[in-house]
């Protein structure tokens, strides 16, 4: 791995050296923006002037802090099961009120729980996708007659690359990310004439804290990045340049298309 990284080989990476003046003053929803890949999104479009709001099950009020501290702006955070569709549309509706309606749409929020496929049960199955796929189409249900009546509006639907590679361990989170590449393609057949572009955005395998608690170890991980073309192991900042460009008029003629964000792995076999 290149360069003086940690026992988990992250390095420093720079501040982000692009500005997109047009996502100055759009109103964001960011779901799941409070923790993870979502928290660094959430950091990502403030730094471009945008008014973010996220919704997010857990209490984000440190995180509101911390970015207030260092942007003299806070996000809009809005506590939510997403799940629970009424309280999600009820939170895109108070994002709406507070930064006018939505223009930038990401759903991010993502449950990659691993699960034995002898041992799923309807339950698990269904709140998988529930998590994945589900609140991600009655979200862009919600915002997509505003974006309609604006001629204009962008939607990034996060996916993974683990449902292009075959990954096994969380048949239902990789059906669900299938299921969502094929939603934004559908999406952005049907709504791209009234000027709405439906892109996804497929990550490989990010150091989040969650994911280094949880399933990664660092052996793991340095074997896992041998096997990319670039030798450094992605962090959710590794993210956040991917969504803002396909949120931004710099990728105005690109829709229902996937980047993958994954450091070659796919690339790479």
């Amino acid at each position: 791995m290149s360069g003086a990284g940690d026992a988990w080989g992250e390095v420093p990476r720079p501040p982000l050296p692009m500005r997109l003046a047009d996502l100055a003053g759009r109103s964001v929803f960011v779901t799941g923006g409070g923790s993870g890949i979502g928290a660094a999104l959430t950091e990502g479009f403030m730094d471009q002037g945008a008014n973010v709001a996220f919704v997010q099950r857990s209490d984000a009020g440190g995180f509101c802090d911390a970015l207030e501290a260092r942007h003299g702006t806070r996000p809009l955070a809005l506590r939510a099961d997403i799940t629970d569709i009424p309280a999600l549309r009820a939170a895109l509706d108070t994002a709406a009120a507070r930064h006018g309606p939505i223009e930038v749409l990401v759903n991010n929020a993502a449950d990659d729980t691993r699960h034995d496929t002898l041992e799923v049960t309807e339950a698990d199955w269904d709140r998988a996708t529930a998590i994945n796929l589900k609140a991600a189409f009655f979200a862009c249900q919600a915002v997509l007659p505003a974006m309609q009546r604006a001629g204009r509006g962008a939607i990034v639907n996060i996916s993974s690359v683990a449902y292009m590679m075959g990954m096994g361990g969380f048949p239902g989170y990789t059906a669900s990310k299938a299921g969502l590449v094929s939603l934004s393609r559908t999406l952005a057949r049907e709504w791209g004439p009234h000027g709405i572009r439906v892109n996804a955005l497929a990550p490989g395998m990010v150091l989040t804290e969650r994911q280094k608690r949880l399933w990664l170890t660092p052996e793991g991980v340095a074997a896992h990045v041998a096997a990319q073309c670039l030798r450094t192991p992605l962090v959710p900042e590794d993210i956040v340049g991917g969504v803002l460009f396909l949120a931004s008029e710099a990728s105005r003629m690109l829709t229902g298309q996937v980047m993958v964000v994954d450091g070659g792995l796919v690339a790479g076999g």
